[in-house]
């Protein structure tokens, strides 16, 4: 008899899915409270079990975690004693361990560090002020919390200034409740005359962490130039993408890590993202300008042992920034994402073009058509303020004030089709400068929503029991599937097995085939439904 058994990498079994994009349905919503509006700073937003944690600041600016309990829908709120000013940069980071100890530090814009940390697990009403190592602490810019290779809790951090500065990685042991260096010397230095703005480190479908960055000279935007890459299966050792080792820190004579040397005043800015392919080839976007002088977004693609650079966009504009401080975006845009159906799509912002997001040809990185302006809700698309501009935080989503940080320390969801976010409303940017009148506060919303784009018909294997929904890690070897750890509830099978994409592909490789969180972290969307046919 010929059994298929359709899976999904992080999930659940499918029965098809869909042929195109559709909006995200709304199902509940929740005010947790009103918040400043000022100016725009992000929040936190991580998921524990049924458990919601925000940080964000209110409406008297104060720096203020809530609990929710999605089933209750109850709040429960603590004030932190740290009030911020009119700087863009000082958003709040936040992340829970293992062992349910909150982290929380923000605020900071080449400042001393600012960190809370609860003293018992899961309480935010019992947050005190700690610090962490002690030294490189002074000025501090761009927290960031992330779980490492043993799922450990990493910071990192800005150590220095705009166009001066390095690049510290701090790890937190729960047995002693110690912070400590994660390797002696900066992952980047700018030998006081530089610095590296970087994006990542991001867990990739190989199993490493990837990291770009492009090197800024001074406070102005308009000095950063080059964008450049590197990987790491540990945090620790790092190496080129060609697999070349290297030695930290890394400065502006490190060999062979370049993508695309691109000058000074090049129309480059501090910002990128990176995604990947249906083929797992890793891809980096950013902005430069085109040989007739127009700002264009660019993709990089490893492949065929090179970077091949690919102009996506053909706008006829040119966005000429500079200046220090936060500056008003002209122009911006997220990864390459791998969607359910197997397109790539890219989303975009362009001050004179509008919001889109495209599909692109996987094979050109050309746009083939726009899918619309963004897969919220159409009400809620558009600020319902005026002069204002809408924020959007899923539980995972991107920190992105000066690269792609993610938030790595969610639980991923049992429901993968279900859809938590935040939402709020601000003034747009200016520079880290005060303006007036000050504008009244905006809700802070909680809303849930269904993703149709994510199907969940559940099918049973030969007739027994279904695949559940909490399935994480599968393991394909000729001769016998092997359904590893308390993820997948289904029949043990010993006949002999092959791997198929949706599209009839064999993917077996080497007679060994492994999905697993690591290699699909929570903040992808699944790259495919796999098949797995026994071979009569």
């Amino acid at each position: 008899m010929h059994v298929m058994i359709l899976l999904l990498v992080h999930s659940i079994a499918f029965a098809a899915f869909p042929e195109s994009l559709r909006r995200l349905q709304l199902q509940d919503s929740l005010k947790i409270s009103n918040v400043w509006s000022g100016h725009p700073v992000d929040f936190s937003f991580v998921e524990r079990g049924d458990s919601q944690y925000v940080a964000y600041y209110d409406s008297a600016r104060r720096m203020t975690v809530a609990l929710l309990t999605s089933q209750s829908k109850s709040i429960r709120y603590v004030n932190l004693p740290s009030t911020i000013g009119w700087d863009s940069h000082n958003y709040i980071a936040m992340a829970l361990d293992s062992l349910g100890s909150i982290h929380v530090s923000g605020n900071m814009h080449a400042a001393p560090l600012v960190y809370f940390r609860s003293t018992a697990p899961l309480a935010i009403d019992s947050f005190k002020a700690a610090a962490m190592v002690g030294l490189q602490e002074t000025s501090v810019t761009y927290p960031v919390f992330f779980n490492g290779p043993s799922q450990e809790l990493v910071f990192m951090y800005r150590d220095g200034s705009s166009g001066n500065g390095n690049q510290i990685f701090d790890k937190w042991t729960m047995a002693s409740k110690k912070w400590s260096r994660l390797f002696d010397q900066p992952l980047f230095d700018g030998q006081g005359l530089r610095n590296a703005y970087m994006g990542g480190p991001i867990t990739g479908p190989d199993g490493y962490y990837h990291v770009y960055w492009m090197w800024r000279e001074t406070p102005d935007a308009a000095t950063t130039h080059d964008v450049s890459y590197i990987r790491s299966k540990d945090l620790v050792n790092w190496e080129t993408v060609s697999g070349a080792k290297l030695t930290l820190p890394i400065t502006a004579s490190t060999k062979g890590v370049r993508v695309d040397s691109i000058p000074q005043h090049g129309g480059l800015i501090n910002r990128g993202a990176i995604g990947f392919d249906s083929h797992n080839r890793l891809i980096i976007t950013y902005h430069k300008f085109d040989a007739g002088g127009y700002t264009q977004l660019y993709n990089a693609r490893w492949e065929n042992a090179q970077w091949k650079i690919y102009q996506t966009s053909n706008w006829a504009y040119r966005w000429d920034f500079g200046g220090t401080g936060t500056l008003v975006l002209n122009i911006t845009f997220g990864p390459i994402v791998l969607e359910p159906n197997g397109s790539c799509t890219q989303s975009y912002y362009h001050v004179q073009y509008g919001t889109g997001v495209w599909e692109l040809d996987e094979a050109t990185l050309k746009p083939k058509l726009i899918i619309g302006t963004s897969l919220w809700p159409v009400s809620l698309e558009a600020p319902q303020h005026t002069g204002m501009v809408v924020h959007w935080l899923k539980s995972t989503g991107i920190i992105s004030l000066a690269g792609s940080f993610f938030n790595f320390t969610s639980t991923p969801a049992k429901d993968p089709s279900v859809v938590y976010a935040l939402r709020w409303e601000t003034m747009p940017e200016n520079q880290d400068q005060p303006r007036t009148p000050i504008p009244a506060p905006t809700p802070l919303m909680l809303y849930k929503f269904k993703d149709p784009n994510v199907a969940t018909a559940v099918i049973p294997v030969s007739g027994r029991a279904p695949l559940a929904h909490d399935c994480q890690g599968i393991v394909v070897r000729k001769g016998r599937i092997s359904l590893k750890g308390s993820w997948l509830r289904a029949p043990a099978a010993t006949a002999r097995f092959e791997m198929f994409d949706c599209n009839g592909r064999r993917i077996l490789k080497n007679n060994y085939y492994r999905l697993s969180p690591k290699q699909y972290p929570a903040w992808r969307r699944p790259p495919s439904i796999y098949s797995i046919s026994p071979v009569q």
